[in-house]
């Protein structure tokens, strides 16, 4: 028998555990991406309003670093590579997740084991799993390509592009092979991944802040993001650019393979700690110990949103350079935010997609429930003194205590750079604190919904992130398409105050936590009603 014996059989496996999530994941970065280059053409339709945009972005230090470069203005697709460099991180999420779900995670839950009882190869599982990752990228990348090229778009741009989102996916694929193999737990790898992935953006970052000709612009080449914008889309592509990501994907995914053969299933080369031989006091209520189970996961989604919220409040004073005398771009802002002044229309709408972002933390934070049924860790609990509804408030109230948390550290990061930049703090912090709070009911709609299906059709939990991702679309990108209202009242977000700047209305925010209330009610009742597992 083969090393690779049975990966067909696993990487069709892999394609049906995944059908709804990886549609979700190619068809989402794939609408967005062709949704902006559809933007830009309405927004600058001429080469003069699309240099004095780009001669505003370059010379913007905070802009280059939350974005990136932008290396050609004069034509709709450098401006597309510019405006989704954030898709490139998405995309290397999607490889990361995807390659430890199944490898590490099925490695943890005993399911592999069973499988690697069978005519299965060592090297089977983590080459499916690369290979279901790599024609995920390589997919979104034909899908990204045509759909540009369908718009106008030069060919050889738009495949470069299409190139650059599958090369994020394959490169931090290959990062979480390697991780996968060096803890031993889903959480941990997929934690690890992610820290690359952070520094990653944080070198390309900090490298494109930087002056051309400065040292520190070094940085951006120590990172595979900063790599994928270096192919430079629509702008004199570098296709050698590739031969540096193959490089660095064989070697990673080669260390991965080796590691294989030198460890036992279940066990990976970084051990864990064994725990005290007596619990903590605070574990003693379900409540504590969902806190020691979600802490860690809390501090670095407060850590990301304070670093997120300053980079946008050093930016927003420039908004107005952005858009010049445009028109069309002004209106895109005033539907976005909502607010007679451009900066505060900018600050809501920047609000909004915090707002979203955080919705992720809710949503995921309820859906730990269900990781801990399906881990057999919740049935050990249940069968104590505690009983189901405890332990379901338990994380549900960390979840919307959490939430709550990143919307005002977001806010409070934004107003207190904003306000340093235009000396007023003790104006701007507490205006765009209650800003982000305001998305909190909308947020708790979607992590409601969440924990409705955790406890009447557990088996669909994962529809939650598909209508995270729609109400993305909707809420981001609808009004720059001009969808109709009743489409755009479909995501919770829609009827949220667009704070700083525009009136606070109650009678929506009472309406979205009625909503949250009653899809938490039915999670519980149904929870309450079914069998664990």
């Amino acid at each position: 028998m083969t090393a690779v014996r049975g990966t067909p059989t696993l990487v069709r496996l892999a394609l049906r555990l995944d059908r709804v999530k990886l549609t979700v994941w190619i068809l989402g970065l794939t609408v967005v991406v062709i949704a902006m280059a559809s933007a830009f053409q309405g927004l600058y339709p001429t080469v003069p309003s699309r240099q004095a945009f780009g001669l505003a972005v370059s010379t913007n230090p905070s802009l280059r670093a939350l974005i990136g470069p932008l290396f050609d203005a004069t034509s709709i697709g450098g401006l597309v590579a510019w405006r989704a460099g954030p898709v490139l991180v998405l995309a290397g999420l999607m490889g990361m997740q995807t390659v430890v779900r199944h490898t590490r995670l099925e490695e943890e839950t005993g399911r592999h084991e069973l499988v690697g009882s069978g005519v299965v190869g060592r090297y089977a599982a983590l080459t499916a799993a690369l290979a279901t990752a790599f024609g995920a990228g390589l997919g979104t990348a034909a899908l990204i390509a045509g759909g540009l090229v369908a718009l106008g778009l030069e060919a050889a741009g738009s495949v470069a592009f299409g190139l650059a989102v599958a090369c994020n996916v394959w490169a931090f694929a290959a990062v979480a092979a390697l991780t996968a193999q060096s803890t031993s737990s889903a959480r941990a790898a997929n934690g690890v991944a992610g820290a690359v992935l952070g520094l990653s953006y944080l070198l390309r970052a900090l490298g494109d802040s930087a002056a051309t000709g400065d040292a520190l612009a070094r940085l951006s080449w120590l990172s595979p993001i900063g790599w994928t914008q270096q192919l430079r889309p629509f702008a004199d592509e570098r296709w050698w650019v590739l031969g540096l990501i193959a490089a660095f994907v064989v070697v990673v995914a080669g260390i991965a393979y080796a590691l294989v053969s030198r460890r036992d299933v279940d066990a990976g080369l970084l051990t864990d700690r064994p725990g005290p031989a007596t619990a903590d006091p605070s574990l003693r209520s379900p409540l504590g110990l969902a806190w020691r189970l979600q802490r860690g996961a809390l501090l670095w989604w407060t850590i990301g949103f304070a670093i997120a919220g300053l980079a946008i409040g050093g930016v927003a004073d420039g908004v107005g350079d952005i858009v010049g005398d445009n028109p069309q771009l002004a209106d895109v802002f005033e539907q976005l935010g909502g607010a007679e002044a451009l900066v505060d229309a900018f600050i809501a709408a920047v609000m909004g997609i915090l707002g979203l972002i955080a919705a992720v933390y809710a949503v995921q934070a309820t859906l730990r429930l269900r990781a801990e049924e399906v881990g057999l860790r919740a049935e050990q609990v249940l069968a104590t003194s505690v009983t189901r509804a405890p332990w379901v408030a338990s994380h549900l109230l960390l979840a919307i205590a959490g939430t709550a948390l990143l919307l005002a550290v977001g806010g409070g990061a934004v107003g207190l750079m904003h306000g340093v930049r235009t000396g007023d703090v003790s104006g701007q912090v507490p205006a765009v604190i209650g800003g982000g709070l305001a998305q909190l009911p909308a947020a708790l709609v979607l992590a409601g919904v969440a924990l409705a299906l955790f406890g009447v059709l557990p088996r669909l939990v994962t529809v939650s992130w598909a209508l995270i991702a729609m109400t993305l679309l909707i809420s981001q990108i609808g009004p720059v398409l001009q969808l109709d209202q009743w489409v755009l009242n479909i995501a919770p977000f829609t009827h949220v105050p667009r704070l700083p700047g525009a009136e606070m209305t109650w009678t929506p925010l009472l309406w979205l936590s009625a909503v949250a209330a009653v899809s938490i009610a039915l999670g519980f009742a149904g929870f309450r009603r079914r069998d664990i597992g």
